[in-house]
């Protein structure tokens, strides 16, 4: 199985908080990333994403429809975004559209098996697969792509 997890781009300030959208920098960042990952990802795959507004805008740039899973909203544990990824058993590929701090500490619990605070960029990802370990596949963010 792989597993991207992507942290949701640049979102408006304020409250309350599952309603912030992205802002014209995030809709940017989302569309960068998003391009980068459709020329690689396989034809098969899934897109879950948090209930909050920024994160659904966010995966909408992968133009598939988005399954919205409540146990990705902010706050979020490792185990509640693994369950609800299905890793490591799912049979497609899953792209996760979460928040920080909640995929640094997932990806702290898949790749380093210890509790800390790994820190996603706004709109970063990490590629994951599942194999006798796991393997870090990518790792981008959308300061390293162009427009």
């Amino acid at each position: 199985m792989e597993l991207i997890l992507w942290r949701h781009a640049d979102a408006e300030d304020g409250a309350p908080d599952l309603e912030r959208q992205l802002t014209p920098k995030g809709r940017a960042e989302a569309g960068r990333v998003a391009r980068w990952l459709l020329a690689r990802l396989p034809g098969e795959f899934e897109v879950l994403a948090s209930p909050a507004a920024r994160a659904q805008q966010t995966a909408e740039f992968l133009r598939k429809k988005t399954r919205i899973e409540n146990a990705l909203a902010p706050g979020a544990s490792p185990a509640a975004i693994v369950m609800a990824a299905g890793w490591p058993d799912a049979r497609a590929s899953v792209v996760v559209v979460g928040h920080q701090p909640d995929l640094g500490r997932t990806l702290a619990y898949l790749v380093a098996r210890r509790a800390a605070d790994w820190r996603l960029q706004k709109g970063a990802l990490w590629w994951l697969e599942s194999a006798d370990t796991v393997l870090v596949k990518a790792v981008m963010s959308p300061d390293l792509l162009e427009d």
